[in-house]
């Protein structure tokens, strides 16, 4: 089957750039960023910034980037960040807060991928003694990506932020997909970024930008990260141009991202009706659909959804994950979810 008939769930990172979005990616003003001369990076950061609520912002080429950068500012060698047992950080960024910052983790599990204030503060160990590891950092994932996408609660956010406040520890948001919690949400974009002292947002998921993420913090902080960044190897050039995309998506693709919840649970609904138990439409969110396999091996669903042009990705030996997003429409989220739910049953 060729690639043009495929449905392709596999993330909402493999959109691509509407034909307005290019264009205004080629019309650009650029400059060297290294230097601090582009000027469309420099709006991107200004009113990413302005949008969550803090003082500037630094444009990055991914959201491990920024997620690696923004858990640095918040620790020292040695010290640790504490997260959920599924956060992308720990599942999903191969080791680098270990191998490149130096940083140690220590996990939660809530299983449904909510926090709450009680298994922070049950984790929590702010420096007592030279002979424990502190706790300088705690990181929060909003949506939750390897829970079925799930929003944060804000109550618990904001009794979490007290509660760092409280013992001088840090609070980092991985935002990767802040935009879906605040589209599902109905919270404002700042009233859940000021809760934290970093904040990583993507635009290359939902949102249907080709490359980067942006993270805000106050302006010293974000000095501070610009070297390391640079010292990473990760400043870069002309990057106008694909902050384009992104400034383009901002204006364009934000209020749409209900039309990928809305495919989202429309996908989940039509696995249900066929294979029981195997998801509850009723618990999708946002735009990612988890899916228990049950008796099938769950690269076996894969392979055999691939088969009639379906393509999910493994999340466990049981377990499947379908994301929707620009480049899938409400009658291909139907129909993978028939599909799905067919082998499911068969």
């Amino acid at each position: 089957m060729s690639d043009s008939a495929m449905i392709d769930l596999r993330s909402d990172t493999l959109t691509v750039p509407t034909e307005a979005m290019r264009k205004a990616m080629i019309d650009a003003p650029v400059g060297d960023d290294v230097f601090g001369e582009d000027p469309t990076v420099h709006e991107l950061e200004e009113r990413t910034a302005e949008l969550l609520g803090h003082e500037a912002g630094l444009y990055c080429a991914t959201g491990s980037i920024a997620n690696l950068l923004g858990v640095r500012l918040l620790t020292e060698p040695g010290q640790e960040v504490i997260c959920d047992a599924q956060a992308h950080i720990v599942r999903a960024e191969l080791g680098a807060h270990a191998a490149l910052n130096g940083v140690t983790t220590r996990t939660w599990d809530t299983g449904d991928g909510k926090v709450t204030l009680d298994k922070v503060a049950g984790l929590m160990a702010p420096a007592q003694s030279p002979y424990f590891v502190p706790t300088a950092a705690v990181a929060v994932e909003n949506t939750h990506n390897f829970a079925s996408g799930v929003v944060q609660s804000h109550p618990e956010l904001e009794a979490i932020a007290r509660l760092c406040r409280e013992h001088a520890v840090g609070f980092h948001l991985d935002g990767a997909r802040l935009w879906n919690a605040h589209i599902a949400s109905g919270v404002d974009l700042a009233d859940t970024a000021t809760l934290f002292d970093t904040v990583s947002v993507c635009f290359s998921k939902g949102l249907g930008a080709p490359v980067g993420s942006v993270l805000v913090a106050n302006s010293d902080n974000i000095e501070r990260a610009r070297v390391l960044r640079k010292r990473m190897g990760a400043g870069w050039r002309q990057a106008g141009m694909m902050a384009a995309g992104a400034l383009h998506a901002l204006d364009h693709h934000l209020d749409r991202l209900t039309d990928d919840h809305h495919g989202a649970r429309l996908l989940a609904a039509a696995v249900a009706e066929r294979a029981e138990g195997a998801v509850d439409p009723l618990g999708i969110e946002t735009n990612i659909v988890m899916i228990n396999t049950g008796r099938h091996q769950a690269a076996d669903v894969v392979a055999r959804a691939a088969d009639q042009g379906i393509r999910i990705t493994v999340v466990t030996a049981h377990a499947i994950r379908a994301v929707t997003h620009l480049g899938v429409s409400v009658e291909d989220s139907v129909r993978a979810g028939q599909v799905i739910g067919a082998l499911l049953a068969a």
